[in-house]
């Protein structure tokens, strides 16, 4: 989340998603409804099958058994490397707090909207309330409300953005967030260890790393067969922490095998997954891959995502662990500032941003 504005852009009228099914509850407008190729179908919609995302147990990772720690650390990088998510358990964050995260996230997206809209979201910027990645009058729209804030360095916060209500909003974010910045600093040491390298690794070269929170909500849509919550995407984060709030509808598609396929939650658990920048690290050993949300006909669905990078001034590339000739570089060098200003500013679309990092590989005869 690049905290640096673009020039004024037109994005035309754009409904609030809350607003729109309070008033309207059977109306989608047109620019919500997608086109053929991209919507949903009702069988994935209404009644997704399990998707078997593996679930990675942190305390077995940090237990000082050696057995027990490689053969967990085996099954991190087999998530890694097969899937680009997985689920962690036994975190050890209280669960209190993540029970107290998601009420005040909910009950500011329950505020009215004239309050809400006290704190938005500039065309073409990524904090605030209100919707992202939205550059043009005739591009299609997520049926979804979003408020992200950046936490880390606090050089990249807006106060201006940071609400009063309700009042312990803020307290709540900045525990919150502490807490989801240890766990990225831990999975990020076994992530490297499950590829052969230093633990401290990533530590070291991501620096004063950036975070930011978004928060999205997604109402109930009389049509989800016609939307989408949230348009097919790769981060652009190394790491990516979701936290789904209890009771809502499964949302989360991955793109596995071609397919879209469901991740349900694991009780209490975290879903991870790997970003654009660990792919370009690993030279795409460890791939992000491609996510979306659907919506569902009666339940609403709220979302906490924390999103960790690289510090803006960080060189990136393919590590050297990981090019040799039969594993030629994928992905040229480049300043992350400039690729998470890249990432911000363009719509999204599968993992087309990523394409600013790829170097073209000639064939040989």
């Amino acid at each position: 989340m690049s905290p640096v504005p673009i020039t004024p852009i037109r994005v035309g009228h754009i409904d609030d998603v809350q607003e729109l099914r309070r008033s309207k509850p059977m109306k989608i407008p047109t620019r919500f409804v997608r086109d053929m190729d991209e919507r949903p179908t009702l069988e994935t919609v209404a009644l997704p099958p399990p998707c078997a995302v593996p679930v990675v147990d942190l305390s077995k990772l940090m237990s000082g058994k050696k057995d027990m720690s490689n053969a967990e650390i085996s099954q991190l990088g087999a998530a890694c490397q097969e899937w680009g998510f997985f689920q962690v358990v036994n975190h050890s964050i209280d669960l209190g707090l993540l029970e107290r995260m998601e009420e005040v996230a909910k009950d500011f997206f329950m505020l009215p909207l004239k309050e809400k809209q006290k704190y938005p979201m500039a065309p073409g910027t990524v904090q605030g309330y209100g919707q992202a990645f939205v550059f043009s009058e005739d591009q299609k729209l997520d049926w979804c409300n979003m408020f992200a804030l950046g936490i880390e360095p606090k050089l990249i916060r807006d106060p201006k953005l940071w609400p009063k209500s309700p009042p312990e909003f803020s307290e709540l974010v900045e525990t919150y967030s502490m807490e989801v910045r240890k766990l990225c600093q831990s999975l990020l040491k076994y992530i490297a260890m499950s590829l052969g390298l230093r633990g401290d690794v990533f530590e070291e070269m991501f620096r004063v790393a950036v975070q930011a929170i978004r928060m999205n909500y997604y109402p109930p849509c009389p049509r989800p067969d016609l939307v989408l919550g949230l348009s097919p995407h790769s981060d652009g984060s190394a790491l990516t922490v979701l936290q789904q709030g209890k009771g809502s509808s499964v949302g989360l598609q991955i793109l596995k095998d071609n397919k879209w396929v469901p991740v349900h939650p694991f009780p209490n658990a975290f879903v991870i997954n790997i970003g654009d920048t660990i792919e370009v690290l690993t030279n795409g050993k460890y791939k992000s891959v491609e996510h979306r949300a659907v919506t569902h006909m009666e339940k609403d669905r709220l979302s906490i995502v924390t999103f960790y990078a690289p510090s803006y001034d960080v060189e990136l590339g393919p590590m050297a662990e990981f090019v040799d000739k039969s594993n030629p570089c994928r992905y040229r060098r480049y300043n992350h500032g400039e690729y998470s200003k890249h990432y911000v500013t363009n719509k999204l679309q599968g993992k087309k941003t990523l394409e600013f990092a790829k170097v073209q590989i000639e064939n040989s005869i």
